[in-house]
């Protein structure tokens, strides 16, 4: 299996990025911009370019540059994403100097971005040097949703390379290749809307499947304000009780490691400057678990997307199939009970909130509006 096989439904784009690794002076450039929608593989296609580049074999899949560039631990090659909600300058200014590196033991030096959307103005203006006047031997890779989301004295200096949203059939194809059984993986892939990450999560993981189920029964139980209210209020305490979950961890473990650095163990009075830093670190950690939430949220409004997707397909027969397939018979009643155009106004509903969270209205306020909405 070489890299190239890891990148799902995206033929054009495999074929770009190997002319690119097999040296045609044409197609390779020092700056790539990966857009694509989520779940498409942005990061994957990066990290298959830039084992590609190390690999003598031009991206094998067997060699050591390969499995250690896959891996996230090959010396030349730096990854970079955020658990926050921004890529700020000082961590650009880094990648800078990395960049100016030569290669250790690879022919390049790569510098992939996972989040090249959530660099601050100030960021961008400090990659913007580095990306117009490269290093020899560097390539940066730049992954973000759409160009849009790049600012454009940086894109426009970067090939850009376009991912689609793989196929039902080609993400249920990879999940039987992992050991997933047939029917559940070409479900998995259905359902996860091309998505490969939430399809092997669905496909693999009781809970993600319990919570989607919970999801996708709010409609049903959109009664009248009462239960409007207390489904908003669930909704934004199940996502911030999971952030905690995952973030508390890791909040004491990098207190510790300060605490530890600035020698205040054992009863140690905190030195000078020390409320300064910690301070700091509790600003990096909030914006980690809101963003969490956010996350947590947003895979909320997908399911409630697709819940009325299904809606409206049935009530303009757009299309064979329903995505939500274990849920038909409760989409066709609600079909039969409401017009498109009601379920036009209630996609719009989820849009809007969507929109409100990314402005930082206050989640239970914007899922309140918007559950609303939809009743």
């Amino acid at each position: 299996m070489t890299v190239w096989d890891r990148l799902v439904g995206q033929s054009a784009a495999v074929t770009t990025l190997r002319r690119a690794v097999a040296g045609d002076r044409h197609a390779m450039t020092h700056a790539w911009l990966f857009t694509g929608p989520p779940g498409s593989g942005r990061s994957v296609a990066a990290r298959a370019f830039a084992a590609g580049l190390q690999c003598p074999q031009g991206g094998c899949g067997a060699c050591r540059s390969c499995a250690t560039t896959m891996a996230g631990t090959h010396p030349d090659v730096t990854v970079v994403n955020t658990e926050q909600l921004s890529i700020g300058v000082d961590q650009v200014r880094d990648l800078v100097r990395r960049s100016a590196m030569s290669p250790t033991l690879g022919r390049w030096q790569a510098l992939i971005v996972e989040d090249a959307d959530r660099i601050t103005e100030r960021g961008a203006d400090a990659l913007l040097k580095a990306i117009e006047e490269p290093a020899e031997a560097t390539v940066w890779m730049l992954c973000a949703p759409t160009v849009d989301d790049v600012v454009v004295t940086i894109r426009s200096r970067c090939r850009q390379v376009g991912l689609v949203t793989p196929s039902a059939s080609a993400v249920a194809q990879l999940l039987e290749s992992e050991g997933v059984e047939p029917d559940l993986a070409r479900f998995s892939a259905t359902v996860s809307q091309g998505h490969i990450g939430r399809a092997r999560a669905l496909a693999t993981k009781p809970d993600v499947a319990g919570r989607r189920s919970d999801i996708l029964a709010i409609p049903s139980q959109l009664t009248g304000l009462g239960e409007c209210l207390r489904l908003a209020s669930w909704a934004v305490t199940t996502a911030q009780d999971e952030a905690t979950a995952v973030t508390a961890p890791l909040d004491r473990e990098e207190r510790a490691k300060l605490e530890l650095a600035l020698g205040m163990t054992r009863g140690r009075p905190a030195p000078r400057g020390a409320s300064g830093q910690i301070k700091d670190l509790e600003e990096q950690q909030s914006l980690r678990t809101k963003r969490f939430v956010r996350d947590r949220l947003d895979s909320v409004l997908l399911e409630l997307t697709g819940y009325y997707r299904d809606v409206l397909v049935v009530q303009t027969g757009a299309a064979p199939d329903l995505m939500n397939s274990d849920c038909g018979d409760d989409i066709r009643v609600r079909a039969a009970a409401t017009t498109a155009e009601t379920t036009i106004r209630r996609l719009d509903a989820i849009v809007e909130c969507r929109q409100a969270l990314m402005t930082n209205v206050a989640p239970q306020l914007a899922f309140e509006a918007m559950l609303v909405a939809l009743a």
